[in-house]
């Protein structure tokens, strides 16, 4: 019966063979290294995006600061309506008044300057250093955002991998089982025992697959951008070897003092409070005002015959103050200022036999009236300068200056605590790393070991002195090894990526 037993397995042992070699797969049409996808989550995360936004902003502030230090210069053109009507001149006075129509212009140029102005530039400067900065901080942490999910897909990756090789070894064990079953040698029990870890080992396989495609989606969408191809077919071709560790703590907490990005942003805000403390200050200087420009003007009355009618009606007023004043002076024994009446008519541009405007008159009363929109009257070249001295405005320079000065005390507090934090932060994460380096020994250790239990665990019951609770407990062991020293690999590489991302850069090992 024992010789019956061995050619059995003997013969089964080809088919255990076929069954443990790995069967082929695919490859994947498409791969992703870490850095790549670093790079392409500069491109298309938009969250990162829209911290990038901000520096054309602040770029455009700085150049409004200096622009605020240039003489300005503007032109302004218009057109102006009146309608007809009577206007009142009071007392009963009264007289018609035509439609009419003018355009003007203004050029100059403006200089206003004061100690704000000529500080402005410097605290934009700040200001702009700061966005940069947060801007880096914000690419440190999509960097850690990515390699953080990359290393999770790369862990459910290896994970699979370990579900399959334990998949192959229940399929061992239960073909074991059936042989010695078949032969006598074992019983129902231990095949359904074995039929259930098989089983159970198939779910497994089946949930790390699940979670390895929802890993490599998670990715994608922290990138910004869809799967080029179904996740199955994207293969991360990174890998992650264990290196011992280069750098103390000290270097790394000089690395996070010099490159922290946030921390470097708050230094910058921190020199902005300074000089808007000074900016504050300046308002107790004098400031510093000059204007210069040209102007012109034109008026056009619409309605040519009242226009004629009046100015004929002036004309013969000033005909006959002419004749009354030279015939008084004519009574009194003088000689009169016209050489004969009709110079007074004449004198005015009327015609003295019909004391009407000449055509003459009447074309240039015409062609004066003929000015807009462009005929411009032109005013003289203007120009001021003025500086004024605040003497007394209501403490509410105190109350500026004030406010300046708290501004600058919170933001040295800002950047102190920063301080703080980032030193906390960068020791706890540096700690973190190197427990753990020192796991993986542990783990790796631990999952040999569980290896040898199960190679053992199986020759026994091959041989028939080991029982399938032997075979059994060994492969859950296994399991949970492999499974500890893929989580102590991968908690490693995540450790360092909070680390770089605390410092907020890459070490330099």
């Amino acid at each position: 019966m024992k010789r019956s037993a061995w050619i059995l397995l003997l013969l089964a042992v080809p088919t255990l063979l076929e069954a443990q070699a790995p069967q082929r797969q695919e490859a994947p049409v498409v791969t992703l290294g870490l850095e790549e996808a670093i790079s392409q989550a500069r491109n298309y995360n938009p969250e990162y995006r829209q911290q990038l936004n901000n520096l054309s902003t602040a770029n455009s502030q700085v150049r409004s600061a200096y622009g605020a230090l240039i003489p300005g210069a503007s032109v302004s053109a218009g057109m102006d309506y009146t309608g007809s009507g009577q206007t009142n001149f009071g007392q009963g006075f009264t007289r018609s008044t035509s439609a009419i129509v003018g355009s003007g212009y203004n050029a100059g140029f403006f200089w206003d300057l004061d100690g704000s102005r000529l500080l402005a530039p410097s605290i934009e400067k700040s200001n702009r250093e700061a966005v940069s900065q947060e801007i880096f901080s914000e690419e440190a942490r999509l960097r850690f955002a990515i390699s953080d999910q990359y290393l999770t897909a790369a862990a459910s990756g290896a994970e699979v991998a370990v579900a399959r090789e334990q998949v192959l070894r229940n399929q061992t064990f239960l073909d074991l089982a059936n042989a010695r079953y078949r032969v006598g040698q074992g019983t129902l029990i231990e095949v359904r025992q074995a039929q259930v870890q098989k089983a159970q080992a198939d779910v497994d396989l089946l949930r790390n697959v699940y979670l390895e495609k929802d890993a490599k989606l998670e990715l994608f969408r922290r990138i910004g951008v869809a799967p080029p191809v179904p996740v199955e077919q994207v293969a991360l071709s990174d890998s992650f070897p264990v290196t011992p560790i280069g750098v103390g703590l000290d270097q790394v907490l000089q690395e996070a003092e010099d490159y922290n990005p946030l921390l470097k942003s708050l230094y910058a805000r921190q020199q902005g409070a300074t000089a808007s403390v000074k900016s504050a200050r300046t308002e107790y200087l004098p400031s510093l005002s000059l204007r210069a420009g040209w102007s012109g003007f034109t008026q056009e009355a619409t309605n040519s015959d009242l226009l004629l009618s009046q100015s004929q009606a002036g004309a013969l007023g000033a005909a006959g103050s002419c004749l009354t004043r030279d015939s008084v002076r004519v009574g009194a024994g003088l000689a009169p200022i016209a050489p004969t009446p009709s110079t007074c008519y004449t004198a005015l541009g009327l015609d003295p036999a019909t004391q009407q405007l000449t055509s003459q008159s009447r074309n240039a009363i015409l062609d004066a009236n003929n000015q807009f929109p462009f005929q411009f009257t032109n005013s003289p070249f203007g120009a001021s300068l003025s500086i004024s001295l605040p003497i007394f405005s209501g403490f509410s320079r105190q109350l500026r200056v004030q406010q300046a000065r708290e501004f600058q005390l919170d933001a040295d507090e800002s950047v102190r605590a920063q301080q703080l934090l980032v030193r906390s932060g960068v020791t706890s994460r540096y700690l973190a790393w190197q427990t753990a380096y020192e796991a993986i020994a542990v783990q790796g250790a631990g999952r040999d070991a569980a290896r040898d239990q199960v190679r053992l665990a199986q020759d026994r019951y091959r041989l028939g002195t080991g029982t399938a609770l032997e075979v059994s407990d060994a492969q859950i062991a296994v399991r949970r090894a492999e499974g500890d020293y893929i989580a102590a690999i991968y908690e490693y590489h995540r450790a360092l990526a909070a680390l770089e991302a605390a410092v907020g850069r890459p070490l330099s090992q």
